[in-house]
């Protein structure tokens, strides 16, 4: 398969993409570079030039905020097909979060310019995209209205089964059977969670005793994912 069909193919899987046609897919592709991160690398720091945005091709990305008295916030985690910094594609105003790679990191980046230069050459994929990103902020908003609602369980269960899902699209051979391992601490399951390192740690605890998980150092081992739905509600 020729680089520009694997970007295709790539740029197909991002949800802001995916209602584009195969001809403004190719479109995007023909200006996406290819980009490589060694793991614990900073793609961009908050407070930086916000002027390409990137699609992840393989690898694993998290993007944190940093309070003013040191401590950082996890915001998002990022896999294959995911797309981060996409607001650089209608403004240039700096970045608002940190980006680090955590593992070896593939991408192909798009510079702001290039795609505004499309979105005024093509205005039906500005139309597919302002579409698709309105769907993003709605689930953003459908996310944050279910933090506020469920309790602490019941949100850790809902980022687990939503990790399981992605790590399972990552690697669609493996079906739905089977342990599924996460890449992620537990201070990010917190943060994710929107809850106290604490209290989601307590409650991972009482997973592993179920049986339903065991903890490693910066990774969970997942042996039941339908078990979690057991406590979301």
């Amino acid at each position: 398969m020729s680089t520009a069909e694997d970007a295709v193919q790539l740029l197909a899987r991002v949800p802001v993409f995916e209602t584009l046609g195969s001809d403004d897919l190719a479109r995007v592709a023909a200006v996406a570079v290819p980009r490589r991160f060694a793991a614990d690398q900073i793609i961009f720091r908050e407070g930086d030039a916000s002027d390409t945005c990137y699609i992840v091709r393989s690898g694993h990305a998290r993007a944190v905020r940093e309070h003013a008295d040191g401590r950082t916030i996890t915001l998002a985690h990022f896999g294959p097909g995911d797309f981060f910094g996409e607001l650089a594609m209608f403004d240039s105003e700096r970045r608002s979060a940190t980006l680090e790679s955590l593992d070896q990191l593939e991408a192909v980046a798009i510079t702001g310019d290039d795609m505004r230069r499309l979105l005024r050459e093509h205005p039906d994929i500005s139309m597919k995209l302002v579409m698709a990103l309105g769907r993003r902020l709605r689930e953003a908003n459908e996310r944050l209205s279910r933090q506020s609602f469920q309790t602490v369980q019941s949100r850790v269960a809902t980022v687990l089964s939503q990790l399981v899902t992605r790590a399972r699209d990552e690697t669609p051979t493996n079906g739905d059977e089977g342990d599924v391992l996460l890449v992620i601490t537990q201070s990010d399951i917190a943060q994710l969670a929107g809850s106290s390192r604490e209290s989601a740690s307590r409650f991972l605890a009482v997973l592993e005793r179920a049986g339903v998980v065991t903890q490693g150092r910066g990774k969970i081992t997942v042996h039941d994912p339908a078990a979690l739905q057991r406590y979301v509600y």
